[in-house]
């Protein structure tokens, strides 16, 4: 049982701190604080943009937006009948659900997870016999997925 309990401690002190990140960034994602809507004139900030996209995508590069396709200037034809959206019947629209108590459930899982973590952290510290390995694996555990970025 001892040898578990060590195995335990020492990935639960080595996953922490991505942990922490996970539910600090999916926190902030579940109300759409990582990109802009459009019409809106938000425009979230690098730092939080590039955490999103690490959290979404394991990757600090971010994805070139399309633009448009750009028509010919002098291009004044009517578009073909194909070419025109279709117009849908207002009844035949599904109602729009009311999406905040789910988003307030998972910013508050993301909370729990964010004081669960970090209560572990710091039981796992005051209780240690050996604060050095405690230091290393938690300093391990932040310090690889950091290395990992550059490869």
């Amino acid at each position: 049982m001892r040898t578990f309990r060590s195995i335990h401690l020492h990935l639960g002190v080595f996953t922490a701190p991505m942990l922490l990140f996970l539910a600090i960034t999916g926190g902030l994602q579940v109300f759409g604080l990582h990109e802009g809507s459009r019409g809106s004139s938000y425009a979230p900030p690098a730092w939080l943009a590039s955490a999103a996209q690490l959290h979404k995508k394991q990757t600090l590069e971010m994805p070139q937006r399309r633009r448009p396709p750009a028509t010919a200037a002098g291009n004044t034809a009517q578009p073909t009948p194909a070419a025109q959206p279709r117009v849908r019947d207002e009844a035949a629209r599904p109602a729009k659900k009311n999406l905040w108590p789910m988003k307030v459930f998972f910013a508050l899982v993301a909370l729990g997870l964010l004081v669960s973590v970090s209560s572990g952290l710091y039981m796992a510290w005051r209780f240690t016999r050996r604060p050095a390995m405690f230091g290393a694996v938690l300093g391990a555990g932040v310090v690889v997925p950091l290395l990992l970025l550059l490869f």
